[in-house]
C-alpha cells in the first residue's frame, strides 16, 4: 500500500495522542479548578484579617459587648444631668438577616429624667462627650431633637426625648445572625438592690425579685441598677415625698410629685406610681 495519504483524510491519533479537543477540556478544568482555590484562599484571608464590611458580617454574640461598652458611654456621658439609669435589655428574635436565615436585633437603653424640659440641652451635652470616633451629633427633626451616633462594628447610637424632661438614649445592633447568642454583663444587686427592698418596706415590701441590670463604664468599674415593684398601693400608704424625703437630705432632688419623685447622690433613685403601685429604680451610675 502506498504511503501516501489520501486528500480531505486525517492520519489517525496514536493511543498516547489525545486528541487537540480533549486537551484542550483538561486544561480548561484545570484553569477551573486552580482559580476556584485561588477564590477560596482569598476569601479565607478576607474573613480572617479583613474587618466586616456590612452589618450582617457580625453576629449578635459579637456585637452584644460592642451595645454593652455603648450603653456605659451613654451612661457616663448623660449621669450628672439629672437623674440616669439602665434599662432592661430588648431582644427582638425572627427579623431577616437575608431572605433565607433568620437573626435577632438587641437594644439597651439609658433612661435620663430631667429637672426641667431641656432635653435639646441635655442631648448636646452627652453628643459633646462621647468619643470623637463616633462623630455625635444632633439635629432638629419634626419630632424634636434627635442625637445620632455610630459606636462602631455597625451599633447605631440614638437619643431622644420620650416626654416631658425624659430622654432615652439607645444603642442598637440591627437585624443580626444570632451566633452563639447575647450574654448580657451580669452582676449582683449588691447595695443597690438592698436599697430597693428596704425602700419599697414603706410601700408594702416589694411584690416579686429585683431586677439588676449591668453594664461596663468607662473606667472598669460596672454599673449596676436594681428595680422592683411594690405590692398593691393602699390609701393609708405614704406619699413618695413622704417616704423618700428623709433618704434624699443633701442630694440634688430632680423631681418631686405625688407621682414622682427623684433624687441623685452617689446613686440614682427613681420612685414612680404605676398602676397603683410603686415602681422603686435605684442605680449606681458610670462617672466621668
Amino acid at each position: 500500500m502506498s504511503g501516501a495519504v489520501q486528500a480531505g483524510y486525517a492520519p489517525p491519533t496514536g493511543p498516547d495522542q489525545p486528541a487537540p479537543g480533549r486537551r484542550r477540556l483538561r486544561w480548561l478544568l484545570a484553569a477551573t479548578v486552580a482559580w476556584a482555590v485561588l477564590l477560596a484562599v482569598l476569601t479565607w484571608i478576607s474573613v480572617r484579617d479583613d474587618p466586616p464590611t456590612v452589618r450582617e458580617q457580625r453576629s449578635l454574640a459579637e456585637a452584644g459587648p460592642v451595645v454593652d461598652r455603648a450603653v456605659g458611654e451613654l451612661l457616663a456621658a448623660a449621669g450628672d444631668g439629672g437623674a440616669a439609669w439602665l434599662v432592661p435589655d430588648v431582644l427582638r428574635r425572627g427579623c431577616r438577616v437575608t431572605p433565607f436565615a433568620d437573626g435577632a436585633a438587641l437594644t439597651r437603653g439609658v433612661e435620663v429624667l430631667l429637672a426641667d424640659d431641656d432635653a435639646r440641652g441635655l442631648l448636646q451635652r452627652v453628643a459633646d462627650r462621647l468619643p470623637a470616633d463616633w462623630r455625635a451629633g444632633v439635629r432638629v427633626t419634626g419630632e424634636g431633637p434627635v442625637l445620632r451616633a455610630d459606636a462602631g462594628e455597625f451599633v447605631a447610637v440614638e437619643g431622644r426625648s420620650t416626654g416631658s424632661g425624659r430622654v432615652r438614649l439607645t444603642a442598637e445592633t440591627g437585624c443580626r445572625p444570632v451566633g452563639a447568642g447575647y450574654r448580657a454583663p451580669t452582676a449582683d444587686g449588691g447595695s443597690e438592690a438592698a436599697m430597693v427592698t428596704e425602700l419599697l418596706g414603706g410601700f408594702g415590701g416589694a411584690a416579686g425579685p429585683v431586677e439588676v441590670s449591668a453594664a461596663p463604664c468607662p473606667d472598669g468599674a460596672t454599673a449596676r441598677t436594681a428595680t422592683a415593684v411594690s405590692a398593691p398601693d393602699r390609701p393609708d400608704r405614704p406619699t413618695l415625698p413622704g417616704a423618700l424625703s428623709r433618704f434624699s437630705d443633701g442630694t440634688l432632688q430632680v423631681r418631686a410629685t405625688t407621682e414622682l419623685y427623684a433624687y441623685r447622690s452617689s446613686r440614682t433613685v427613681v420612685a414612680e406610681r404605676v398602676d397603683g403601685r410603686v415602681r422603686l429604680t435605684v442605680a449606681a451610675i458610670c462617672r466621668r
